[in-house]
């Protein structure tokens, strides 16, 4: 598996994981409080330039629970 395929599913994931925080008109700081992450996690999480490699698959699934999403919304193709 080549970088770029990795890179594009942190950046996929971490871009569906903001767009679903913000649905639910949730700050950063109230997401990693709920999900008990750091808000710094999260903010990089969500970043667009350091993303890369930092979560896995466990932490997408607590996010997840916490948005009160089913998972498989944070692996949808964006609508940029």
């Amino acid at each position: 598996m080549g970088n770029n395929t990795d890179y594009d599913v942190y950046y996929l994931v971490g871009q569906n994981i903001k767009k679903q925080r913000k649905l639910k008109k949730m700050t950063q700081l109230q997401l990693a409080e709920k999900s008990f992450f750091s808000y710094e996690f999260i903010r990089k999480i969500e970043s667009k330039s350091s993303c890369r490699n930092t979560f896995s698959l466990s932490t997408v699934d607590k996010i997840a629970k916490t948005l009160d999403i089913d998972i498989r919304i944070l692996f949808n193709p964006l609508d940029e």
